[in-house]
């Protein structure tokens, strides 16, 4: 009989402690093989977890998890890890509806100590963690895994720098699969980094570290600055150890007999913050994904063999692509025109401009902080910036919105990705709070597109607008199929529409649920209650003239919006209150998305949990209406 597969020995990371080095090896080999097939049912992010098999295997296999917390950064590379913590079972079920998430999830399980999805937040964690160690007296180890590209944001800086300052002990692991700042790693940088996390070379440092303790300052630091520099001359890392890391590396990612002594040496050191860093290759060990540009960073179904992955034809243009194709046209007419991202220019689809405009298109880095204020110094200098952000990145941009933009009452473009619920990412990928958190700030006018025609006019809306900050948000994924204007016509500021004219209900819409509010619209009148369909399109400033006739003209008003409490229905409340026109009996109602996180599954499955669907504004009406729809016609007859 043939034996069986390590992998279905391990449940849990205590099941393969005592692994042998080549157990081990064989087991990260099935791993691979298990995540690569699970992804491909699933789809998600396969590269970055491919990357990080060996790391995952050695870790769990030097450190007890989950008593040591172990923190992964973003977290799309953590299938590897699921699978060895109790999760394998599930394991494609990932971003499915009532399945696991694509990310870190603490209500998940303990050996997710920390949950992710935005990067650069695991040293600040650990840190966290460490320090609340310390101070409860506890001795276990803190790991904080985190990518190339994440440790260049700022947060990342000033979790490193307050580390640095503090004997606290944690490890930090820079998973370096870009090649982006290591130098060439083989069989002499490992011994290195064998030697330098020893305990023989710690006892000589402390050693002299001790001769000199009682010498003058200006010698302890020469002695200092001569050792860090030394090992920094043959292994790299001086930039860390100025920050107060003591460095480790580069390590072989891949190679468990260099990694595993490492990272068992880097476990018994007792005071500080240690850095190990670890070079990989995103994909590793699946030739489609190591021969793709993008190592397949995000894969949807494919076929194992081939690789080829499985897209559903679209019927419609992206909203993504349809404002990538609107800005590059009116770029085209105008050179005043820049895009800016956030590492985002693929999805926020600034890679198409950057194709027409190479020198238009500025890509700053995980640093939406930076971008926000960069776009507000080309606006002061009369450039008209676009920044392209999803809006749960713009989050963290926040107070250089307010602070940098809004009070200097500077023209800079937000086009905000992703608006709304998203999908298989989740909630920490959800645009739900950008209309409340611009709607709010003084000098901003703010819009959001129900169709891709009303995107295009908004692309053309925020290019010619040079009084204010201007956003303008839209969903993910395929547009509605409606055709675009060769030439779009500006919106006049605050200005909304009316698709369908009724007497008794209004259907107030902001964004894309414009489709369902029609649906909506239609069922009601089936039912006898005669419906008007109105677009905003502005949420600041509000059409006033609109919100009177529907006020005035309407028994029922109900506004639809892909966003949370306190965003365009408030506005709308306020505006009518202040406006005098609730004190005559008019019934009115805000449809938001539900004061809860939504988990991932189809987008549609999602809103239909929020109930913003067309029954469910239909139940809303009906609510208003102390009416029930199985005897609504005989009871509006």
């Amino acid at each position: 009989m043939p034996e069986t597969p390590l992998l279905d020995k391990v449940k849990y990371p205590a099941q393969m402690r005592e692994f042998s080095k080549e157990e081990l090896k064989q087991l990260a080999d099935e791993l691979r093989t298990e995540v690569i097939d699970a992804v491909s049912v699933t789809g998600g992010h396969l590269g970055a977890g491919l990357g990080v098999v060996e790391l995952t295997v050695a870790l769990h296999h030097v450190f007890n998890t989950p008593d040591d917390i172990l923190i992964w950064d973003v977290g799309h590379q953590c299938y590897p890890h699921k699978v060895l913590t109790g999760r394998r079972d599930r394991i494609r079920t990932l971003r499915q509806g009532g399945g696991l998430s694509g990310f870190t999830k603490r209500a998940e399980s303990e050996y997710d100590p920390f949950g992710a999805a935005h990067s650069s937040t695991s040293i600040s964690a650990g840190l966290g963690f460490a320090t609340a160690r310390d101070l409860a007296g506890k001795d276990n180890h803190i790991i904080s895994v985190i990518g190339d590209g994440a440790i260049t944001a700022g947060m990342a800086y000033e979790a490193m720098n307050n580390a640095g300052a503090t004997d606290s002990r944690m490890i930090v692991i820079l998973n370096d699969n870009d090649m982006s700042i290591a130098p060439p790693v083989g069989a002499m940088s490992a011994l290195l980094a064998r030697i330098v996390s020893s305990g023989g070379y710690q006892a000589v440092r402390g050693f002299a570290k001790s001769i000199v303790k009682d010498a003058p300052r200006k010698i302890k630091n020469t002695a200092k600055k001569a050792e860090e520099y030394s090992r920094g001359m043959v292994t790299g890392g001086t930039w860390f150890e100025e920050l107060g890391f003591y460095y480790v590396g580069p390590v072989d990612g891949h190679d468990l007999d260099h990694l595993l002594p490492v990272l068992e040496n880097v476990k018994n050191m007792k005071n500080g913050p240690v850095l190990v860093h670890v070079v990989t290759q995103k994909g590793k060990g699946y030739a489609p994904a190591e021969n793709s540009a993008d190592k397949y960073h995000g894969v949807s179904k494919f076929n194992v063999v081939t690789g080829v992955q499985s897209k559903a034809k679209a019927n419609a243009p992206s909203y993504t692509r349809v404002f990538a194709d609107q800005l590059i046209k009116a770029a085209e007419k105008d050179d005043r025109i820049v895009g800016i991202t956030a590492a985002m220019p693929s999805g926020t689809g600034l890679n198409l401009f950057e194709d027409r405009f190479p020198d238009r298109m500025f890509d700053v880095g995980i640093a939406e902080q930076h971008a926000v204020t960069f776009a507000a110094g080309m606006a002061a200098e009369g450039y008209r910036p676009f920044a392209a952000i999803y809006s749960t990145f713009l989050q963290r941009g926040y107070d250089q919105v307010v602070h940098d933009v809004a009070i200097q009452n500077l023209p800079v473009r937000f086009a905000l990705d992703r608006a709304g619920l998203v999908g298989a990412d989740g909630p920490t990928h959800a645009g739900a709070f950008d209309i409340a958190y611009l709607g709010c700030l003084p000098n901003f006018t703010v819009m959001a597109a129900a169709d891709e025609a009303d995107l295009a006019r908004m692309v053309v809306t925020a290019a010619r607008h040079d009084s204010g900050p201007i956003a303008f948000r839209y969903a993910r994924g395929e547009a509605t199929g409606i055709s675009i204007p060769e030439d779009p016509e500006p919106l006049e500021i605050g200005k909304g529409r009316v698709l369908r004219e009724g007497s008794r209900v209004a259907l107030l819409s902001y964004g894309t649920r414009l489709g369902e509010a029609m649906k909506a619209a239609e069922k009601l009148d089936i039912m006898g209650l005669s419906t008007t369909v109105a677009d905003a399109r502005f949420a600041k400033p509000l059409d006033m003239e609109l919100l009177r006739r529907l006020a005035d003209e309407h028994e029922v008003l109900i506004t639809i919006e892909e966003g949370s409490i306190g965003g365009f229905g408030a506005y709308v409340l306020q505006a009518l209150a202040k406006d005098g026109r609730l004190d005559y009996g008019l019934k009115i109602r805000t449809m938001v998305l539900p004061d809860t996180f939504i988990d991932q599954d189809k987008p549609a499955k999602m809103y239909e949990q929020a109930g913003l669907h067309a029954d469910g504004i239909v139940e809303e009406v009906f609510k208003v209406l102390d009416l029930r729809q199985a005897d609504s016609q005989s009871q509006l007859a």
